[in-house]
């Protein structure tokens, strides 16, 4: 059965994050609320922009989160972080990084030191995903997930490829560790192929593209820049047609029937949680960072 096209939206705002990452909100907005995205909380795509060198970098400094998880996502430039927990690492072309906030933590993100130097062209996303009650006040953990440990699958039709970020896919299983079931693809898509999906039923799905051209189901164009169609939760097929080269990103999840009290770097299950994740951190029970540069 073919999963329905629900509508293709654009981004609903776009804004500074710091003074390095240029982004496109493409939810939650009016159009796609909670329910209609969950486990998913929030989706930012960042440029493509072009920065000029500079010796320091570009960035949003420490900042907490508590609650659910980051999952960052590269494509072009590189991306330096650090956290509270003692976890430094770069983000790299093709590499993601999905951080477990859970309990508390507290982080910074810079544009890596020898890219702020040179400058360039920095692309990536960031994804929110959401942790069930049960996992929100878990330990924080860390995965880097490097580009060569991110399976590939050849599609069918000449279409180009599919990383397998995490999920499973025709066999092969993606690196990333989910407390709830998470199907996250990064599709290579190219000019004149035509794939054909199979993704689970009754989840949230949603189809992000970057940049490109594509025909959804043989009668939804999907087009140009940051441009994101959610599926109906019936059926499980879906047919790409493809125009151009492109860039999208698939998001399929088990929705998470939980409450939600959320207030900027917290997302909780009640009022009062949400009021003592602000306590805590205020009294640096998520730890803080030592100076480095």
């Amino acid at each position: 059965m073919t999963k329905k096209v629900l509508g293709i939206y654009e981004s609903g705002s776009t804004h500074w994050v710091g003074n390095a990452f240029h982004v496109r909100t493409m939810f939650p907005t009016h159009r796609l609320t909670h329910q209609a995205v969950s486990p998913f909380l929030l989706l930012d795509y960042a440029g493509p922009t072009e920065f000029p060198a500079t010796e320091r970098p570009r960035g949003v400094g420490e900042h907490p989160h508590r609650g659910f998880e980051t999952v960052t996502i590269v494509y072009q430039g590189k991306v330096a972080h650090r956290d509270s927990g003692g976890n430094p690492g770069v983000v790299g072309p093709g590499d993601v990084q999905w951080m477990t906030a859970a309990s508390g933590v507290v982080h910074e993100e810079y544009q890596e030191q020898e890219f702020a130097r040179t400058g360039g062209t920095l692309e990536m996303v960031q994804l929110w995903v959401n942790l069930p009650k049960a996992r929100k006040m878990a330990p924080p953990a860390y995965q880097t997930l490097l580009s060569e440990q991110i399976p590939a699958v050849q599609l069918g039709g000449g279409a180009g490829f599919a990383r397998i970020i995490a999920g499973e896919w025709e066999g092969e299983q993606g690196p990333a560790r989910t407390f709830t079931p998470v199907h996250l693809y990064d599709l290579r898509l190219r000019e004149g192929g035509t794939a054909d999906l199979r993704l689970p039923s009754g989840g949230n799905t949603l189809l992000f593209l970057l940049r490109g051209s594509v025909t959804l189901n043989g009668a939804h164009k999907l087009e140009g820049e940051a441009a994101i169609a959610p599926l109906g939760r019936e059926g499980d097929d879906v047919s790409i047609a493809v125009h151009e080269d492109s860039l999208l990103l698939v998001l399929s999840g088990a929705p998470i029937e939980e409450p939600i009290a959320a207030y900027g770097p917290f997302v909780m299950n009640t009022q009062r949680e949400l009021l003592q994740a602000m306590e805590d951190y205020r009294a640096g029970k998520m730890g803080h960072l030592m100076a480095a540069r």
